[in-house]
């Protein structure tokens, strides 16, 4: 399929209008936004984007957590659904392409199939997930682990956000969750398709168009703690003291040394501490941070923990003190569909446009997906790999790109 140079110039136009008018519900003060699970804003938005959907001639409906889907009717009696979009959702402050940006896009690319091809053969949907991020309640993929059956209405029972409302009355509150909407479990999905910004900076830097994500890497983390003595900090001889702080210094050297040895993709993270008392002349009694360490295999994952956390347990022993190691995030790497990525590798090979075969190094709901149907995340460029903030920035031709691969890859799929 070819489009043409006019039907371009549309397209620049309706993403550049599509990204303000979604980042017009939350917009924060700092020019962020913000929209969080089930509040105003993110009800405002939902409804604001179904009435798009309706515009477009697209069938809408909810499920009972939240997530929006605009369905174009394919032509097979009882056909399956190739499903495109992402989340709605954002972290606080934040910027306005992350998720929206799939939205957007499975939006202008349905209308323009609509418009220019008619009816598919395969049931086409865009859906707006009702939430990824986490940046509300202590739960994240809220909306594809419901598709998908990951997640259940037992996982949010006890939750609460940081007001004290409980997850359950928050979505009650904006209509769902009371059996009004069908149930989310769906059974029908041929496959999805997640359009992203990369939120790094590696296709800037490269100069490429489109990243093809091969794999979305797996995250263990974890809270370690290091308990000593506290004492006085001018009586107290170096040799008789047992200072978690210091111990603590030394494990997270040892860590990013092994990191930096392991691969050059492995990343490992420190990014909390907390230290007490927490007073400048007294020895640290207790020191706990955090570990983030993410890697597209999951051998290499388990081989790094394995090594670096019998390491620690000397450091600490030489230290005189005692170690915690507390593991609460485990998930597992997730492989893309090798086929879908294929027919964008065939369509950007044949237009020669710069790609790049990449993992991802941030969770994504095609992370989730993947696990359950055939799965394609794309990226596009992010301006410096600015993310999760106001600064997060994409150029047009960028966006516009990746919504004309959209565009010819659910051609292929669909018609």
């Amino acid at each position: 399929m070819v489009i043409g140079e006019e039907k371009l110039s549309d397209l620049f136009k309706q993403v550049e209008e599509k990204v303000e008018w979604l980042a017009s519900f939350g917009k924060s003060e700092k020019n962020g936004v913000t929209r969080q699970l089930y509040s105003k804003e993110w009800q405002s938005a939902q409804k604001a984007v179904e009435k798009q959907m309706e515009e477009i001639g697209l069938h809408t409906y909810y499920d009972d957590v939240g997530n929006l889907f605009g369905r174009l009717m394919g032509r097979q009696e009882k056909s399956s659904t190739i499903l495109t979009g992402s989340h709605i959702d954002t972290v606080i402050d934040g910027g306005k392409y992350d998720g929206a940006y799939g939205v957007i896009a499975g939006l202008i690319a349905i209308e323009h199939l609509y418009k220019h091809y008619g009816l598919p053969q395969k049931n086409i949907e865009v859906v707006s997930l009702c939430e990824e991020e986490g940046s509300r309640f202590p739960m994240t993929y809220w909306g594809s682990g419901s598709i998908t059956g990951i997640k259940s209405f037992e996982d949010i029972q006890d939750l609460k956000d940081a007001a004290g409302i409980p997850f359950v009355e928050a979505m009650q509150q904006a209509g769902f969750g009371q059996g009004k909407y069908s149930p989310p479990r769906r059974n029908d999905l041929d496959c999805f398709i997640e359009l992203h910004i990369e939120q790094g900076e590696v296709l800037e830097r490269e100069e490429k168009s489109i990243g093809i994500v091969s794999h979305i890497v797996g995250q263990r983390r974890y809270n370690i703690t290091v308990i000593g003595e506290s004492n006085h900090a001018g009586t107290t001889p170096m040799r008789w003291r047992k200072d978690a702080m210091y111990a603590a210094t030394g494990l997270i050297q040892v860590l990013m040394e092994r990191a930096k040895e392991t691969s050059p993709d492995f990343v490992a993270t420190v990014g909390q501490m907390y230290v007490e008392p927490n007073i400048s002349n007294v020895i640290p009694r207790k020191v706990t941070f955090s570990v983030d360490i993410r890697h597209s295999d999951e051998n290499v994952l388990f081989g790094f923990c394995d090594d670096v956390f019998k390491e620690f347990e000397r450091i600490a022993s030489r230290h005189d003190t005692h170690l915690n190691i507390h593991n609460w995030m485990n998930e597992k790497p997730v492989k893309m569909c090798e086929k879908l990525n294929k027919i964008s590798e065939s369509i950007l090979e044949r237009e020669q446009v710069p790609f790049k075969k990449m993992t991802s190094g941030a969770g994504h709901d095609s992370q989730v997906f993947g696990q359950f149907c055939p799965t394609s995340l794309l990226f596009v460029p992010s301006h410096k790999g600015i993310s999760h903030s106001p600064y997060e920035f994409t150029k047009t031709q960028d966006l516009k790109q990746g919504i004309e691969l959209l565009i010819k890859v659910l051609y292929e799929l669909a018609y």
